[in-house]
């Protein structure tokens, strides 16, 4: 199953952490790549290289200046469009709908103001509250609760650094 994760409407500088995190929740709770729109930005894109070359894993990143375009073509070549909005269905209430759709999914997650043909195309529009949150948040709530925690034991190959968790101190190890 392939996920994609969009990311509209990227501003510099405003939105420089918040993408950043938004591609890092992504690879690490299980989408394969991310595709942000807004302006383009090399520093963002060199970043996300960067760590999944040190991190491991496979997991790209592209720039989209047309999102709605693109969106039409993802859907049409098969894909689910899930868009992530506190105004959307209870994740609990869709989560396993979604889960066992069999399909490959787009995870729409919004920027400055999400156009409303982004609600219309979308197959769901879910929130993971119905409270003002941050689209990382949501992100990971809904990479979680749609691989069923397995996420959470993944590895990533061919990584230079690993984590070796520990209960009280730091202890990263350089593998390659």
């Amino acid at each position: 199953m392939e996920i994609i994760t969009f990311r509209l409407g990227h501003r510099l500088p405003r939105d420089e952490r918040i993408t950043t995190h938004v591609c890092l929740v992504a690879r690490t709770f299980g989408a394969g790549s991310i595709i942000y729109s807004g302006q383009k930005d090399h520093s963002l894109e060199k970043s996300v290289k960067t760590i999944v070359e040190n991190w491991g894993g496979n997991f790209s990143i592209e720039h989209e200046p047309k999102p709605i375009k693109r969106l039409e073509k993802l859907k049409e070549a098969g894909f689910s469009l899930v868009h992530l909005s506190a105004y959307g269905e209870p994740i609990q209430d869709k989560i396993g709908e979604i889960r066992h759709l069999g399909r490959d999914i787009v995870i729409i997650v919004g920027g400055a103001k999400v156009p409303t043909e982004v609600y219309q195309l979308a197959d769901y529009n879910i929130g993971v509250t119905s409270q003002p949150h941050s689209e990382v948040a949501a992100l990971a709530i809904f990479l979680h609760e749609y691989a069923e925690g397995k996420e959470l034991e993944k590895e990533f190959g061919d990584a230079k650094i690993r984590i070796i968790p520990q209960a009280k101190t730091k202890k990263v190890v350089h593998v390659k």
